[in-house]
């Protein structure tokens, strides 16, 4: 095994180490990585059949290998599994997937489908070719739902349904990265990594923690920590493949302790180049095909919930951490992050926003609806006034009376100082 090892980063190493990375961008994270980009990263507890004994390696050796991989093909099978802690279990996703024709389940479309991977747990196959050429495959205990992208073409397919949506592949940012995957579609222990290690900076601890197999490869393991205190995050985990450097599992674990929040990572995994056939789609005969264009341009139902969909995704978009992450958020309109590193936290001003929620006791919402709202949050007081905070297991957000929101992977008691401090 390994023996334990450290390194006190700044973030220009490690910021430098990703950016060399070579290797292609699999499959872009949406569904599951949107509560987990606000903080850094996700997904899973290490499932160890064995510590191998590998030879030494730093923290920063570790860093520089991930960003130095450049597997470009792989076929296998991960799990995920997602705990925030949630009093009703995929709720968010059943209500974000309601959003848009048909009851958005009509087009097939993966930003609809995906969002159930926001809870709960489940089996994926993947298989890669390089940036143009995907394949994943949410499996159910009598069904799958498969997204293909292979060169410039977007096939989702849903067996239970027998319904089909199509649309064309964003094209690449022009950086090297070829074509974009499909909108919605999970992300791959890889990208989760990148995430997270983009992140580290002088207010992380990263240290190399023995060895493990994970999919009957051998890996070392990165832990990576917040030196600040007031952060729902106690660690991000990574088994990373000691022969090529690709992360093979990645946990997120919660500074409560317990399940962790987010647990992926590959249970079977082959880097040989997939078959050619395995990225080729026809739509089956009789099969309902939905074009993408059609949802964009208000053609989703008869009531135009296609273009009210992208109207919400255009509205919302960069302006809710958890989509591009607190970072991203820094300059856009009505957000001001407060703080740096593990500990950020989003003010947003809601045009409109004061008297969101009525006050308890008003009337002015039903006995039934108040209970719900009294039992996802809590209510505080401080300099700023009062409000609400809603809380899952790793994002946390307090709503004032007045409409102002704080938002981010901190305590209750950090985002009651953080509002303070703004006031």
């Amino acid at each position: 095994m390994a023996p334990n090892d450290s390194v006190e980063t700044t973030g220009k190493a490690t910021g430098t180490a990703v950016g060399r990375r070579k290797a292609a961008r699999y499959i872009v994270p949406v569904a599951v990585a949107g509560v987990a980009a606000a903080t850094i990263g996700l997904v899973p507890a290490l499932a160890n059949s064995g510590d191998p004994d590998l030879p030494k390696i730093s923290a920063q050796e570790l860093i520089e290998k991930i960003a130095a991989s450049d597997e470009e093909q792989l076929s296998g099978t991960f799990k995920i599994s997602t705990d925030l802690g949630l009093p009703l279990d995929g709720l968010a996703g059943s209500l974000l997937s309601g959003v848009g024709g048909d009851g958005g389940k009509g087009s097939a479309a993966p930003e609809d489908r995906f969002m159930e991977l926001t809870s709960g747990t489940h089996t994926l196959r993947v298989a890669v070719d390089g940036p143009e050429k995907q394949r994943l495959s949410l499996l159910g205990k009598a069904s799958e739902y498969s997204v293909i992208h292979n060169q410039g073409e977007v096939w989702a397919y849903d067996s239970q349904s027998d319904e089909v949506y199509h649309s064309k592949a964003p094209e690449g940012r022009g950086d090297g990265d070829g074509a974009k995957a499909p909108k919605g579609a999970p992300a791959l222990p890889k990208d989760f990594a990148e995430q997270a290690l983009a992140a580290v900076g002088d207010t992380t601890s990263v240290t190399v923690d023995g060895t493990a197999q994970v999919a009957g490869r051998d890996a070392y393991q990165l832990v990576i920590k917040p030196k600040q205190s007031g952060s729902t995050v106690g660690s991000v985990r990574i088994a990373v493949d000691a022969a090529n450097g690709v992360p093979l599992k990645f946990t997120l674990a919660a500074a409560s302790g317990g399940k962790a929040v987010v647990d992926a990572g590959f249970t079977k995994v082959d880097f040989a180049k997939p078959a050619a056939s395995t990225f080729d789609f026809t739509p089956p005969k009789g099969a309902k095909v939905t074009e993408a264009d059609e949802l964009e341009h208000g053609k989703g139902g008869e009531d135009g919930t296609g273009a009210a969909k992208k109207s919400l995704q255009e509205k919302f978009s960069g302006q809710i951490p958890g989509l591009e992450g607190l970072g991203g958020l820094e300059g856009s309109k009505g957000v001001n992050v407060i703080g740096e590193g593990w500990t950020s936290v989003a003010a947003i001003e809601i045009p409109g926003g004061k008297g969101l929620l009525p006050p308890a006791g008003s009337g002015d919402v039903p006995a039934e609806a108040q209970g719900f709202l009294d039992a996802l949050g809590d209510k505080v007081t401080g300099k700023f006034g009062s409000g609400t905070v809603f809380k899952t297991r790793l994002v946390n957000a307090l709503l004032t009376d007045d409409g102002k929101v704080y938002v981010g992977a901190v305590t209750k008691d950090e985002l009651v100082r953080v509002a303070n401090g703004a006031k």
